[in-house]
């Protein structure tokens, strides 16, 4: 993806005047001297792997293995499927894949029979480009005094209840935070993060490397303390360095910063990055991070196209959009039917390295717009789970007259994300559990239906799989039947979860197989599931339409 251009410099200084409007809480002095050894735990990849070059990494191959080599070393895998003297640089044994270093000045069509050699592979899942991931900024005049987001969205009503717990963090996977800036010394998590640039074990930023302190300062940072400006929340903060100084990394460095932030067990993960276009090492790092309870944010893009970036548009992502202080969509924002939220991306003040501050603009600034409100409402109602808390912002934010594709469920808002009580359309019963109304009757003629199609070649011995993610539609939900109808000449199995985790053979809550084309689940409702839907195909090849259809009462 072409970036928008480099931010500016940024002031090393602030208008003294121009965000101290509460004191209640004071900076952690002395953070200059936090240590940052021992960073990374034991994760199955290592920070960055020595020797390797920091940054885009073009004459890479990812190399998929499949869970089915049950046991197998991924690099000895690799290395076995790969023809020729090819090099196995880099393995992540928990996401399964390796990364293969191929000639640089090989022609395309080298590396397309490569790619096709090294897939008839049975070990092999998948093999695809190591392709470049970018920052997601569209700079501005560094020079702004004034903030409107908090405003915008309802910070101060929210800050009433709650200026956020940290007991709640929120990961930044980014070029790195400056920890030791003034405005989030105070809410920087004990561990600091970890480096996938340069493995020297820090992830501290360069003093042209903005981008990601200017993020993280968004989502949180010393609010109401008398410095600086004020982030959304008073969560904590981790900074995970996976772009450098240009903004960009590799699709791998990414995958294992998303893989590493959710074994850390942090609740948000920040992508204000993006790639144009679907990578399957993209989809299982963020499957891997939602399956652990991690809320995943992403930028939409900055093209003013009708597409949306990955990882943004995975269906275990918020996918962001960016919107000007006036409601409206920001000229920028690229739009699509995977837009979840919108929130202000226009002229943002925040942290920046060198202790500055500076506006910036871009769907990169309205991702952690909503990363923080996430970590407002998680403060606020800490029961909730990740496909909770997901509902949750979608049914508290404002409809600002946008179309869907442009706005999704609404501008995010602080406000009612920590004041609205989650789930409040239930009745509480005699005995103080909550419960449906009309929860024993039948269900009523309130009908939603959705569908998909696609095709599988299931001839292989292993067959082939396609995911999809469902959220309900109906204001009070009965029933869904979730259906799969293929040709004649293939089988193919349904798995279901119903709380939105990746289904599989071996992880569902409901599944239904066989030796047919056709096969059906029909599940109860009660308001909270969100469905993730395996389709596996065997024996045979074709087109096929999944059919979901929900019932109301």
């Amino acid at each position: 993806m072409t970036q928008n251009g480099p931010p500016e410099e940024p002031d090393s200084t602030a208008d003294p005047d121009a965000d101290r409007t509460y004191d209640r809480r004071s900076v952690l002095t002395g953070a200059g001297s936090i240590a940052v050894g021992g960073l990374v735990g034991s994760t199955g990849v290592a920070s960055a792997t020595p020797g390797r070059d920091p940054g885009p990494k073009k004459d890479e191959i990812i190399v998929g293995i499949s869970a089915a080599v049950a046991g197998a070393d991924v690099a000895r895998e690799a290395r076995d499927a790969v023809p020729g003297q090819a090099d196995v640089v880099h393995a992540n044994e928990t996401i399964r894949y390796a990364v293969v270093e191929f000639p640089s000045d090989a022609p395309d069509h080298a590396r397309e029979q490569f790619i096709e050699a090294i897939t008839s592979s049975p070990a092999v899942e998948y093999a695809e480009p190591n392709v470049t991931v970018q920052s997601l900024l569209d700079p501005d005049d560094p020079y702004y005094d004034y903030q409107h987001a908090p405003q915008q969205i309802g910070c101060e009503t929210a800050w009433e209840t709650t200026r956020g717990s940290e007991d709640v963090v929120v990961a930044v996977v980014d070029q790195g935070i400056q920890y030791d800036h003034p405005a989030l010394a105070g809410v920087v998590d004990d561990r600091i993060g970890a480096d996938f640039v340069d493995g020297d074990g820090d992830p501290y930023p360069a003093s042209d490397e903005t981008h990601g302190t200017h993020v993280g300062g968004i989502a949180a940072g010393g609010t109401d303390d008398g410095t600086g400006h004020a982030g959304i929340s008073d969560c904590s903060l981790l900074s995970v360095r996976a772009l450098d100084g240009s903004g960009q990394g590799s699709l791998s460095d990414i995958a294992d910063a998303i893989q590493w932030a959710a074994d850390e067990g942090v609740d948000v993960v920040n992508l204000s990055l993006g790639v144009d276009g679907s990578y399957r090492t993209l989809t299982a790092a963020c499957e891997y991070a939602a399956d652990r309870g991690v809320l995943l944010v992403g930028a939409a893009g900055n093209d003013g196209a009708d597409r949306v970036y990955s990882p943004a548009a995975e269906d275990t992502v918020v996918a962001v959009s960016a919107l000007e202080d006036d409601d409206s969509l920001a000229s920028f924002s690229n739009t699509g039917p995977e837009i979840e939220l919108a929130a202000p991306g226009t002229r943002l003040v925040s942290s920046v390295t060198g202790n500055g501050y500076a506006r910036m603009s871009g769907t990169s600034m309205a991702a952690p717009v909503v990363a923080g409100v996430a970590g407002l409402a998680l403060s606020a109602h800490p029961e909730l789970s990740r496909s909770e808390l997901r509902k949750h912002l979608r049914a508290t934010a404002v409809d600002v007259g946008l179309g869907d594709d442009e706005q999704g469920h609404g501008r995010v808002d602080a406000a009612a994300a920590v004041t609205t009580a989650p789930f409040s359309d239930r009745e509480t019963g005699s005995d103080g559990d909550e419960t449906n109304e009309g929860a024993t009757g039948e269900c009523g003629d309130e009908t939603v239906t959705a569908s998909a199609s696609g095709a599988l070649d299931g001839s292989g011995w292993w067959g082939e799989t396609a995911r999809y993610g469902y959220s309900l539609r109906t204001s009070d939900p009965c029933s869904a039947t979730i259906a799969i109808d293929g040709p004649s000449g293939a089988d193919f199995d349904l798995y279901v979860t119903t709380d939105g985790r990746s289904p599989s053979r071996w992880i569902h809550d409901e599944s239904a197989t066989g030796s047919g084309a056709s096969e059906s689940i029909t599940v109860p409702l009660d308001g909270d599931e969100e469905f993730g839907i395996e389709v596996h195909a065997t024996g045979g090849s074709g087109e096929y339409t999944l059919r979901i259809e929900e019932r109301g009462r």
